[in-house]
């Protein structure tokens, strides 16, 4: 009985961790959140920019998915997205850039592919897109988040790597449980062709 006490405190004490370093860095994740929301905006309104290579990464991503289990297109999109949401953290260490160039690319990739679905079948169809990312994107703006508070603490010279060690603890106690049921869902979507 004392032992499950212990466990309870324990992870309580890391979950209040995890709260803290959140809250250390919410500026950064509302700025990761702004800045993705303004590029996937430039995306819809002008998607003129890398327009080939756009079309040409969306058909080879198509192809790796075509033929796939749901189960094989889960594992897929959860090692993809927790890798992603891992550089992005880690790779704060170069001062942010990574996480940085990572808000951008990926809000005008959004707002170029929702473009072209509002074009093709009108406005509504982007309810569809909404599934895929309700607890993905929230896992990703955090983890571009805490990849930017990384590069600020590298550039302050404020223990970097004591945030860092913090930062992977949300990492594992809520990026990556977020991904996991983003990677259910997503896959069972693609399982029935949604």
């Amino acid at each position: 009985m004392a032992k499950k006490k212990v466990k309870k405190k324990t992870l309580k004490k890391h979950y209040h961790d995890v709260l803290d370093t959140l809250h250390l860095s919410r500026k950064c994740i509302y700025f990761a959140i702004i800045l993705f929301a303004a590029f996937t905006l430039i995306g819809f309104i002008f998607p003129i920019f890398f327009v080939e290579q756009i079309i040409k990464m969306l058909g080879q991503l198509a192809l790796e998915f075509e033929g796939l289990t749901v189960l094989q297109a889960a594992l897929k999109i959860f090692f993809n997205n927790t890798l992603v949401s891992f550089l992005a953290i880690f790779l704060g260490l170069l001062i942010g850039l990574f996480p940085l160039m990572a808000t951008i690319q990926n809000g005008y990739i959004l707002g170029f592919v929702a473009r072209f679905v509002v074009m093709g079948e009108g406005p509504w169809a982007l309810w569809r897109i909404l599934p895929h990312g309700i607890f993905e994107l929230p896992a990703i703006f955090i983890a571009i988040g805490l990849g930017l508070k990384l590069g600020e603490k590298v550039l302050t010279r404020k223990k970097p790597v004591k945030f860092l060690v913090a930062a992977l603890k949300v990492f594992l106690l809520v990026i990556v449980p977020l991904l996991v049921i983003a990677a259910i869902i997503e896959g069972l979507l693609i399982g029935l062709g949604v």
